[in-house]
Order: structure tokens, then sequence, then C-alpha cells
């Protein structure tokens, strides 16, 4: 959470800073006269950036520093908001009249006044850093520092007292934490940063002292010598047990107890000593000092002997390894809590379980090493987290996982590259990574085929040291052996016997990994976070010449790519599919996979419910079914779990290892991520986010800036992908539409549920659902409403206060009341597909001055946009597509800032229309509108008044009907030239007049363009416009009707050079040369062109050199028999072939060599046996696509003969493409 809080704060501070810095921010303040003003905050907020930047680099915790970063955030979004008000209301050209003077006097004396209150609220909140104390600027990292106190306090203390104080502070440190309030049974591990006797020494002071004050009924102190003996170790811990239980006795005189066990421990014998140490640990509360431990197998051995039970039993493992302090902690999929204990000359770390504090009991006893069953002794010493992970998972995990294992080992086997190779294995938290990779090592065909084998887990905080120290011993086989001969037996006084290092003896300086020179060794490094770790200890592996191979997991795509030279050596781990993941379900709830249908009908509507939130996470499979096998097997007992599944993942402590595995993903993006992770929980579950909408969103939300010549927009885009690579967001769509390849993304219903509980709990997103909370405390910043939230208009405005908030967002059903005057800060409306939105619902949205998106796409009532839209001077992107809206205001032309500008209906087949006479329009036109004019007021459209129906039919059909439009684009006005900032536009009409094609021609910041209605009077024009836009690279050009482009596009002498995008939609006939020109194009689109010459366009076509997507679409060509051939070393970037409804379409033939990079083929449309013909020689393919057309009265069906001969083709294919059926 603190991390979260830092993080927003940050983003918020950036956002502010950067427009107190703009040029609009400063020039508002030479006209209001509060430069100085302006100059002072902009400092101020300089310095707090700074202290954040500290403050995360150092994570601290601390509740203060939590709560000043929050003030520091509210401040911010105060000046930021405070600023561009001021700005928006500015007073611009004034016009001195003098009636207007002593208003304009006010308004200047009134935002003075402002100032000055935000001024000082700045500086109060500064000073409130000073005052406390509480960030440092020296960088310096423990929340108590040792150099610090001896700094603040040389003159009233000397060195011997210092150094003593700062004993007493460990030790009691360590001793509040051991006493804390626990009733289970908590393992402590210390460990320290050198071989110091301070370690032993602060230990030895914690448990004398507890000893003494009585705190534990049972005392031990157990120094491990190697090779552990267990026999020896119960003994040591029995007899001084008997030792205290005779103490206890003499202190009470209790000569009968004295006795007693002084005959008890004479007559044990060796037989009931396990019996023994059973008794004393399940009777009493003990605590128990495992002083030196050495390795992990060790302590997994000794863990088997403690019952997980309620008492307050503690033990404390002394280390000087801090991987094996870190794993001594459970649970063991989760990183432990650590705490510094400073002495005089190093520093103490105690590990202990996180949210121990609560009273949970999560330490399970972990597994013994040995029961893999290896001889070589190097394998079975692995002092990693990878063991634990696979503890928690267990072997049931890995159903479903049988495809993925067998693609891991054939990587790894696959000797055509003698080198050495690293296979990265990646994918998001809880997918079961380090389960697959552990059973992939472990697996007999990789027995005997490596000389040289070890596997660990990074730890944190990440040291490369100790990690390859780690690798060493299991990398030498001997390594233990020679630290035995190097250790000498004494006799201590209690009887036991402690091993000591040899004096003397020479040390010799060799690198860690030597061992596996000139060996073929299989290394797997666990959780990689960052590709600096792997920057930091790739040089240390010996590039042999024996087919070795290195694995690593990570969650972040970049990471493996980074590792991985080659992209065939990157594997993706994907979610279960929906049978394995019920049948891993099942076995977890019933210990066997069972027929649900048939022995529990009861529970499959429930059992369905779950396996959608888990969506194929395996981790939360395993989690959430094993809580629910110790529940009643009953539907109301899964409805509720269903039904409070965010109160069940946060308070109950058996499903809490979900939400902390997942939270590892969150805490590692960069501040400025979270931010936008965190914009997420806008959007209901299951909600297909697009990649543009979500981009365009974060721009005008200010996540994204301009940088270094780079968009606010390119940014945005590569922080979306960002979160791809990450596994924070998953592509819902790969589109072959689309040159980025991922238009709309979803989030992982869990994931989601992070986004949802830290967004709330930062105050960032309100959600308006049906059952939510009406007691909402503090300013809420971006607003959600949804479909099922049935408040009224009183209720929303004492929801929410609504002049603070930033944004809008509607799903379902539109409310008049949902647009206030109070919103004078709002920045995004989106109603995107929202319905019930009518004409008079947006007469005052011209009063939102601050507005900078603003998308009424999809909205099916709305015919006109109001003049009053030409206030919005901050606007960027207004989507109106999909709306009935014909013709754009004149007011339009004011926007200034507008930058994305996208309209029209979606296209339509020409199949599609009806032609319908002119004569005919005027009098259907006007039958429709008596009727819709007569119609009772209650039984109108969504609200629709007799205004809306006129609107709808002047602006909306009569445009229509009196010009003969098409029923594609929108009419724009004259002036848009002035739009210098547009960079996407379309669907524009220019059928009516030429003078729009010359203010095209001066739109030079254009990248994408989406035309209409152009004919040959206009194609000249049109074509010499275009030529002019040196930064286009999309284009979009349509014409209906019978002529359609003919003749239209050849005029292009000279095309858009940068041109990656090319769509047409009309009819061509003949292909116009300088297409097969376009070095550039990407991506070609062609529906109802009617090419007569397939052979020839197809042979241009091939010769582009970076065309990767190409679709052919409805009447593409033109002809009796439609062949399509590609012929040999043609289209050699071709990556995606679409084939739509193609009529007459007889064959399609690959020749040898065509296509070599073809990826994905999707076919739709009526099929022949034999249509595809060469499938094998496309060495590259992966998959083919049967799609289906159900639109009207059209149906596609694919005979079993066609089927098959695909499928025969597939198989005989090297790289065996799978047959997907839509």
């Amino acid at each position: 959470m603190e991390a979260t809080v830092l993080s927003v704060g940050k983003s918020v501070v950036d956002g502010a800073l950067s427009y107190a810095k703009s040029a609009v921010a400063e020039e508002v303040a030479l006209q209001l006269g509060v430069q100085r003003d302006r100059a002072f905050i902009t400092e101020e907020l300089e310095m707090m950036r700074a202290f954040l930047m500290v403050a995360h680099e150092e994570r601290d915790e601390n509740k203060v520093i939590k709560t000043w970063v929050k003030q520091v955030r509210d401040v911010s979004y105060d000046v930021e908001d405070c600023l561009q008000d001021f700005a928006g209301r500015r007073l611009g050209k004034q016009t001195w009249w003098p009636w207007r003077i002593p208003r304009m006097l006010r308004a200047r004396r009134r935002i003075g006044k402002q100032m000055k209150q935000l001024r000082a609220r700045v500086e109060d909140v500064s000073q409130r850093n000073l005052r406390y104390n509480l960030i440092k600027g020296s960088g310096s990292k423990p929340t108590f520092n040792c150099e610090q106190f001896a700094t603040n306090n040389s003159a009233t203390m000397s060195s011997t007292d210092e150094a003593e104080w700062l004993r007493d502070k460990a030790k009691g440190d360590l001793v509040r934490l051991i006493t804390k309030k626990d009733d289970n049974l908590r393992v402590i591990s210390v460990w320290a940063t050198n071989d110091d006797p301070g370690e032993t020494s602060i230990l030895r002071r914690a448990y004398e002292d507890l000893k003494k004050h009585k705190k534990f009924e049972c005392c031990a102190w157990i120094k491990l010598i190697l090779p552990f003996n267990p026999t020896k170790f119960l003994l040591s811990i029995v007899r001084q047990f008997y030792a205290k239980s005779l103490q206890d006795a003499r202190e009470r005189k209790n000569a009968t107890m004295e006795g007693h066990v002084l005959r008890r421990m004479g007559m044990m014998k060796k037989n009931d000593l396990v019996d023994e140490f059973k008794r004393y640990v399940n009777e009493k509360n003990y605590l128990i000092v495992l002083d030196d431990l050495s390795n992990i197998e060790d302590w997994y051995h000794i863990r088997t002997y403690f019952p997980n039970k309620k008492g307050r039993s503690r033990i404390i493992v002394s280390t000087r390894q801090v991987e094996v302090a870190s794993l001594c902690v459970g649970p063991e999929n989760v990183e432990p809590e650590h705490r510094e204990l400073c002495v005089d000359n190093c520093t103490l770390y105690a590990f202990y379980e996180k949210g121990s504090q609560d009273g949970t009991n999560s330490t399970e006893a972990g597994p013994s090493l040995n029961t893999f069953g290896s001889n070589n002794s190097a394998e079975i010493k692995t002092i990693t987290r990878t063991e634990t992970m696979v503890s928690v998972f267990k072997e049931s995990q890995l159903i479903g996982r049988e495809k993925e294992k067998a693609d891991i080992i054939r990587l790894i086997t696959n000797e055509d590259n003698q080198k050495l190779e690293v296979i990265s294995v990646w994918g998001m938290g809880g997918l079961g990574k380090t389960a697959l990779v552990r059973d992939v090592y472990q697996s007999q065909e990789l027995i005997g085929k490596f000389e040289k084998r070890a596997c660990v887990s990074i730890m944190r905080p990440f040291n490369p040291d100790d990690l390859l120290q780690s690798l060493a011993v299991q990398i030498d086989e001997k390594k233990s052996e020679k630290k035995e001969d190097e250790m000498v037996s004494e006799k201590n006084e209690d009887g036991t016997v402690e091993a000591k290092k040899k004096q003397g003896g020479e040390k010799k300086n060799k690198p860690p990994l030597a061992g596996l020179q000139g060996k073929k060794y299989l290394i797997v490094l666990d959780d990689l976070l960052f590709s600096t770790e792997w920057d930091a200890i790739k040089l240390h592996f010996p590039a042999t010449d024996t087919t070795s191979r290195i694995i690593i997991t990570t969650r972040v795509e970049k990471i493996a790519k980074h590792c991985s030279e080659k992209q065939h050596n990157v594997y993706k781990l994907k979610s279960l599919r929906h049978k394995d993941a019920q049948d891993l379900f099942l076995e977890k709830v019933f210990g066997r996979i069972t027929g649900l249908d048939e022995q529990c009908p009861e529970l499959v509507e429930q059992s369905n419910l779950i396996l959608k939130k888990c969506n194929g996470l395996p981790l939360a499979i395993v989690t959430i079914g094993g809580f629910l096998a110790n529940q009643p097997k009953v539907a109301l007992e899964w409805m509720k779990l269903n039904r409070h599944i965010s109160t069940e993942l946060e308070m109950n402590p058996e499903l809490e290892t979900i939400i902390i595995v997942l939270n590892k993903s969150y805490d590692g993006l960069p501040y400025h991520l979270k931010s936008c992770f965190l914009y997420l929980s806008i959007f209901p579950e299951d909600h297909k986010i697009s990649r543009r909408r979500l981009v365009r969103r974060w721009t005008a939300e200010g996540y994204s800036r301009e940088f270094r010549g780079r968009s606010a927009e390119e940014i945005a885009d590569n922080y979306f992908m960002d979160l791809i690579s990450r596994s924070m967001i998953l592509p819902s769509q790969q589109s072959i539409h689309s040159r980025k390849g991922i238009d709309s993304c979803q989030v992982h219903d869990l994931i989601r549920e992070i986004s949802i509980s830290n967004s709330t709990e930062e105050k960032l997103v309100f959600r308006l659902v049906e059952g939510c909370s009406l007691n909402t405390q503090g300013t809420i910043r971006h607003l959600a409403i949804n479909s099922n939230w049935e408040g009224d208009e009183s209720e929303f405005e004492n929801i929410v206060d609504l002049s603070r908030v930033r944004s809008v967002t509607v799903f379902g059903q539109w409310r008049s009341f949902f647009i206030s005057d109070k919103m004078r800060l709002l920045r995004v409306l989106d109603m995107e597909d929202s319905f019930g939105v009518v004409d008079h619902h947006l007469e005052h949205v011209g009063k939102l001055i601050h507005l900078k998106y603003l998308s009424l796409r999809g909205c099916d009532g709305i015919s006109h946009l109001p003049d009053s839209a030409g206030n919005l001077c901050q606007l960027e992107t207004l989507d109106i597509r999909g709306t009935r809206i014909v013709k754009l205001p004149n007011s339009i032309t004011n926007l200034q800032k507008l930058n994305c500008l996208r309209a029209g209906r979606k296209p339509m087949d020409e199949d599609d229309f009806v032609d319908v006479p002119a004569a005919w329009l005027l009098p259907i036109f006007s039958v429709m509108l008596c009727i819709y004019w007569c119609v009772p007021r209650g039984s109108r459209i969504d609200g629709m008044n007799r205004r809306d129906i006129c609107t709808y039919f002047c602006c909306g059909l009569l445009p229509i009907a009196a010009m003969r439009l098409e029923r594609y684009g929108v009419l724009v006005p004259r002036g848009m030239k002035k739009l210098k900032a547009l960079h996407t536009l379309g669907v524009v009409n220019i059928a009516r007049e030429k003078v729009i094609l010359q203010d095209i021609r001066k739109l030079n910041r254009l990248c994408k363009l989406g035309v209409t209605g152009i004919n040959k009077k206009n194609g000249a024009e049109f074509c010499s416009a275009i030529a002019g836009l040196g930064h286009l690279e999309s284009l979009s050009i349509r014409a209906e009707g019978k002529p359609g482009l003919c003749d239209c596009l050849d005029g292009m002498s000279s095309p858009p050079k940068n041109l990656q995008s090319l769509k047409l939609y009309g009819n061509l006939a003949k292909l116009p040369e300088w297409i097969a020109g376009l070095k550039n194009l990407v991506k070609l689109k062609l529906r109802s062109t009617r090419i007569i010459d397939c052979d020839a366009t197809i042979q241009s076509l091939g010769k582009i050199p970076n065309l990767t997507i190409l679709c052919l679409c409805n009447k593409a060509f033109k002809g009796k028999k439609v062949h399509i051939k590609f012929h040999s070393e043609a289209f050699s970037s071709l990556v995606v072939l679409e084939l739509e409804s193609l009529n007459k379409l007889k064959l399609v033939e690959f020749s040898g060599g065509a296509t070599p990079k073809l990826e994905l083929l999707q076919f739709c449309g009526r099929s022949e046996i034999s249509l595809f013909s060469g499938l094998r020689s496309l060495r590259c393919l992966n998959e083919v696509h049967l799609g289906s057309d159900n639109v009207g009265d059209r149906s596609v069906s694919y005979g079993n003969a066609f089927v098959e001969d695909l499928r025969t083709q597939l198989r005989e294919n090297p790289n065996r493409p799978v047959l997907k059926r839509h």
C-alpha cells in the first residue's frame, strides 16, 4: 500500500509540476500578476518530487511519511486544478469598456487571493517534512541509521557507551519481535551483513533475557554441527528442556518434582527420545534457537519435528547466508518481511513472516529434497525458493501442462546449436512457471544428459555474490566434503559437539562457476525481475561448445527477450485451457477428477463462475479449490464465495496467497505505470478496452506527456505495450486488421481486484455500482457509473463532490444529470456505447471548458453536435463515430488543440444498401416526420422530445435525402486548416466541396486520414492534396456506386513516402501503379474493388518489400473463376493473409518459396474441396483460421472433404500449424 501511495503521489506531483512550468501557466501568471507565487509553487513542487523519489528508493513504510505523501498528492492536485482553472477563465483579450473594469478588477483580486492561499498550503506541506524530519536527502536506507545516530550524539556519548546503546536497542527490537502477540508457531531468522560475533552476541542477549523473565515454558539453544545428526539434535533439546524443568523445581523448592525430573533423565532410553520431545512441544510453549544453520536441507529436516499448533512458541534461526535466512520463513512462495537491527560495526537483519502479526498460521513444513530420488548430490542441494514454490502448487498444478513441459524439454534438448543458449519462460504471476520449470528440471528425459546442474531462485534484495555462491554450492559436488574437512570437533560443557574451522589455510581466488568450464550444464534461474540482474551474472557462465542450457523464468516479456538472444527460445506460458482448469479445480476440491454434472449438478453453475474468476490461473484455482475442499459441498457456500470474492481475498488467510503473489507484479511496476494500471479499475468486469480509447484517455489525463520529440500518444502507447509485456493486462483480440497487432485488452478478474482495491484506497476512482457504499470520504477524481446503478439525481450529487471530478465514464443507460455545471474541472467525458443519449442532453457540454476527451461513440440517438462544442478550447479527442451526425458545426474550427477527430458510421457492403429513387425520398421523409411528431410523449424513444425529433430529421435524415450523401462520412465546415494539431481525421465526405481538400492539404501533421465521396471530379485534386502530406501513415479511401474509384487515383504522381496502411473500398477495376512503389507499406486492404486481372495484381503486390498484412475481401476481384497464385520469392515479408468472402474463388496456390514468413492464414467464404494448394511448403505457418459469416441470410459452412484436405496439408507441414474454426 505504501508503494501505491508513493507512486500515485509522485505521478500527481509530476503532472502539477509539468503544468506549472508550461508556457500557458507562465502567460496566465503574467496576465494576472502572480508570477512570484507561480515560481515559488513550482520550486516547492520540485523539492517535493525530490523527497518523494528518496522515499520511493528507501521503500520507507513509515505511517507518518505515508500521511505526508497523501498531503503532497492532494495539494498537487489542487495546484494543477487551480492553474488550469485560471488559464481556462483568464481574461485574455480584454475590452476596456468602463462598465467592465470593476468586474475585471474583482476577478483579478479573487484570483490573486486564491493564489496566495495556494502558496500558503504548498509552503505548509513542504515545511511539515522539514519540521518532522520525515525524509532525508542523504540516501540512507535504514529507518534508523547508525551513522546518523553517532553524528547526532557524539557530543553527549562516548564511543563505548554508544556501541552499548546500539546493542541494547538491537536486543530490545529483537525481543519485541519475538514476543509479538501471535498464538501460532513463528519462525524468525537472523542474518548479519558480515561474519561478526555481534550477531550471536545480540541473539544470546535476547535469549537470556527471555529465559530470565520466563516468557516461555521451555528454552533451548542448539549449536548446529555438520553433518546434521537428528538423534543428537533431539537429545540436546530434551536435555535442555529437562534442565529448565529441574531449575523450576529448585526455585519452587519442590523436592518431589526435582526428584521426578532426575529419575526421568536417568531412566530415559534412546527409543523414548522422540516421544519425550513430542510431549514437550505439544504440551508447552517453547523458545528454540538454532545457531549457525548452514544449509536449507537441514532446515527442511528440522522443521518437520515441530507441529503447527497454538501456543505462542518461537524458533529463532541464526545463519550466515541471507538466502537460507529468507527461506526459513514461510509462506514459501512469498518474500518475507525483514527488520534491520543496527550494531556498532555490522547490521543484522531479522526475517519474519509477512502478516504474521495478524495471527495467521501459514508456516508449512518444507519438503525433503531427498524425495526427488536423485543420486547426484549437486541436484538435491537446492538452496532456493524453487523447491518451496513446488510445495505450494504441488503436483496437481501440473494438470494440463503436458504440452508446455514437452515444448520446454524440446527446446532444451535441441542440439541444432552446440553453443550455450538461454531459454526464457515468461508469463503473469501465478501461472506456475516455477513449478513447471522445476518439473522439467527433474524430468526423466533430462536425467544424465548434463554433467553439471543447478537450480536457484533470485532472492530479494538481489545480491549477485550470494546467487553465484548458491550456484557454486550445487555445482561443486565435493564442496560440502571440503567444508567438513576444514572443521574440527570440540566438546562443549553440555556434552554437545561443536564444529569449528581449522586455523590457517590459504584462500584461493577462483571464479565461483569455474566448475562449469568445459562441462555440459543445465542452470535454472527463477524469478528474474530486472534485466540488470541478468547482466550482473551472465558473464560468469562459460560459453562452452557443449550444448549447455540456462533456463530463466520471469514475469516480463522484455526481460525474457533480453536474456534470450533468439526469439524461438522465448516461451510464453499461457493460462490453462478451460477443460484443464476444470480438472485441476475438481482434483483440488474432491481429491480426484470427477464428473460434476453427474455427481453434484447443483454446483455446476457456481463452479463455472469460480473458474471464470480464476480465468485459467493455476495459483488461484489451486488455492480456492483447496479452501473449498474443507467447506461444505453445497451451492450456497460456493455462492457466498462468488458474491464476496473481493472481501474473501483480502480477509481470508487461506486465500491471501493469491493477492500476495499477484501484488508482487503490481509492486514491480514503475510509478508511471502504476497510475495507468489503477486507472483501469474504471472499466467493468470482462469489458474489452479499446487500445486507442485507453491511450487517448491516458493522454488527456496527463499520464503521458511529450518528451524529446515523441508525442504524448506515442509514449502512452508504449505504456500500453509495457503493461501487456508485464502481463498486467491481457490482449483480448489479436487483430489482423491492426499494424500494431493488439486492438484491445482485458484485465484478469483477480488482477482487477488489485486495481480496484488500490484505486479505492487512494480515492483515485469511485465506481457507482449496485450496492456500493454511499458514504464516501475524501475527494474523488475519476467517476465510473455502471449499468446496474439505479440511483436518482439527489443521491448522485450527495455521493460525490462533483467540483473535483476529472473524468466521468458511463456504461449502460445515460441520464441527464450525469452532466452537471459543477463539473468545472472535468477533463474526460466518455459515453461510448451508452444508450438513451439524445441531442438535448448535450446542450451544456460547451460549459466544460477543461474537457480534453469527449466520446459519443456508438450513441445512436445523437444526430447533431451543438455549436457550443466550439467553446471546448482544450479538447484533444472528439470521437463521434457510430452516431447519426452527418455534418459538423462551423464552430468546430475553433478547437485549436484538437488532434483526433473520428466520425462516420460503420461501413457496409453495397449489397446491404437499398437504392431508393430520388423522387421517393422527400415523401418518405415527410411521412416519417409526421408519424414521429404525432407519437404521444410517453411512447417516444429514450426520452426524446419534439425538438430532438426535429433535429434528427433535419440534421440526420434530410441532408442524406436532399444531397444524396453517402452514409459513411461526415461533412466538415470550411476552415479545417486552422486545426494544425490534427493527426487523425476521418471519415470526411469530400464529395460536395473541393475547398475541403485545400484545407486537408495544409494539415501538415496529419498521420491518419479517412475519406469518402471521391469521384472523377475531385480525384485529381485529392491526389494532389495527399501528395503533400509528408507525415501520412494511414489512408482509407471509399467510394460508393458503380463508378467507384475508377480513374480516381491514377493521378497520384508522388504518393506519401511514409504510408504504411492503405485501405481501398469501391470499384477500381485496375490497381494503380503507384501502389507497388510504396516501399514502407505494411498493410493493404482491398474490398469491393472488382479488379479484373487477378494474377497481375498479385504479382505486383508481391514485390512490395515490407507488406506484412494483406486483406482481400468481398468482391476484391472480378471474374468467372478467381485463381490466386503466390509465386516463388513473392511476398517476402507477409505475415498475415486474410481472404474473406471472395466471389468465384476456385484456387489459392502457394508456390515453393512463396510467402516465407506467413504465420496466419484466415479464410471465410464458400469452400471448394481443393481450394488451397501448397500449404505444406509454408515453413513459418502457425495457424489457419476458418471464420464464420452470419450476416443477414448469408451463412458459411465448410464441407468435411474441404476440412480434411486442409488437415492433411497441415499435418505434412513441418511446423505443424493449428487449424481453428470460429
